[in-house]
């Protein structure tokens, strides 16, 4: 089973190697933070703050652009799994035969991308994932 969470906070530190978003639980109150790097916390942080429109497509706007052309629907993010410390995610696309199709992604790529979509995707992390987590 899977929990639907939203972007809490991003902490941006130019002194840092290691940014951080928090997930917090959308009808709860648990919440865990995720170590990201400094391009997809940026990414992240004018997406969710301003209307950012770059003058040439960004990584993550070629993810969305690309699924749009393909004729697939971007659907939501997961969190699927926690192992060694390292959170995995997967992109959920919806094809035109209604197949759903999940793509492996770092969770900050794959957040990054939920937050370029208008509206944002779903944010989910499986439970496991949210009991590992707060341990």
């Amino acid at each position: 089973m899977s929990v639907q969470m939203q972007l809490a906070r991003i902490i941006i530190s130019e002194i840092s190697d290691n940014q951080v978003i928090y997930l917090q639980e959308v009808d709860g109150e648990r919440q865990f933070p995720i170590l990201i790097g400094i391009f997809e916390a940026t990414s992240i942080d004018r997406r969710v703050k301003e209307e950012f429109a770059p003058p040439r497509p960004l990584t993550h706007d070629l993810i969305v652009s690309v699924a749009d052309s393909l004729g697939a629907k971007l659907e939501s993010v997961v969190i699927s799994e926690l192992k060694e410390h390292t959170y995995f995610a997967k992109l959920q696309l919806r094809c035109g035969d209604d197949e759903l199709i999940e793509i492996d992604a770092r969770p900050s790529d794959a957040i990054a991308v939920a937050v370029t979509v208008n509206p944002h995707l779903p944010i989910y992390v499986a439970e496991d994932v949210l009991q590992e987590a707060a341990k």
